[in-house]
């Protein structure tokens, strides 16, 4: 006779595979839609655009929320600056090689290195994007709605935008680095940089 307990068990297991399964395509099927994605740079930037609008006119029409919209400021500008600092610390790399930090080449015999970012550009646009379709689900629960005088914490934010900008130029200034390049640079004899971009001259 068969044992009750070992049909059960196989029921629960076949449940469990079919999840687990049915997760395993899921997230391939979502990671294929980022792949696609990628390459489009614009027009993620301006559906990321769409959604930012469409967050603040739910915050505007419910009248509140401003807690998790303060919440949201605070991290899409620690996502900033990530995003504008190099991958690799030029003040803490010059503690442990024990000199000046690396910079950019000022001489046509030094090899142009490109600004890597500590935050890709990618990385950027989908975590500002996960961000904001979160603080939007949270905006229809009535529990993250906390009173409270919104032009305090708009208040707060500049001031802590203003600062934490001040330093991010500050160590751009000091370190000589550009979060930006344009196209790709090479040295010659007759300029010091010139870009790939730039027209070619006419016969």
């Amino acid at each position: 006779m068969m044992d009750p307990s070992s049909g059960g068990g196989g029921g629960e297991g076949g449940g469990s595979s079919f999840l687990s399964a049915w997760v395993a395509d899921a997230s391939r099927r979502h990671q294929h839609l980022l792949d696609k994605a990628t390459p489009h740079v614009r027009r993620r930037w301006a559906w990321l655009g769409v959604l930012a609008l469409v967050y603040t006119v739910r915050v505007w029409i419910a009248q509140g929320f401003y807690i998790v919209s303060y919440a949201l400021g605070i991290y899409l500008l620690n996502l900033f600056i990530a995003f504008l600092s190099p991958q690799v610390d030029p003040e803490i790399q010059e503690v442990v090689d024990g000199g000046p930090g690396p910079s950019l080449p000022t001489r046509s015999s030094d090899e142009f290195r490109p600004f890597v970012r500590r935050l890709p550009e990618f990385k950027f646009w989908y975590s500002i994007t996960k961000a904001f379709c979160i603080a939007f689900v949270l905006t229809f629960f009535s529990v993250f709605d906390v009173p409270v005088f919104w032009p305090i914490l708009l208040f707060y934010w500049f001031v802590l935008f203003t600062v934490t900008m001040k330093r991010q130029i500050l160590h751009m200034i000091k370190y000589k680095y550009v979060p930006f390049t344009f196209g790709k640079q090479r040295y010659t004899k007759k300029k010091e940089v010139v870009s790939d971009d730039a027209s070619l001259p006419s016969n």
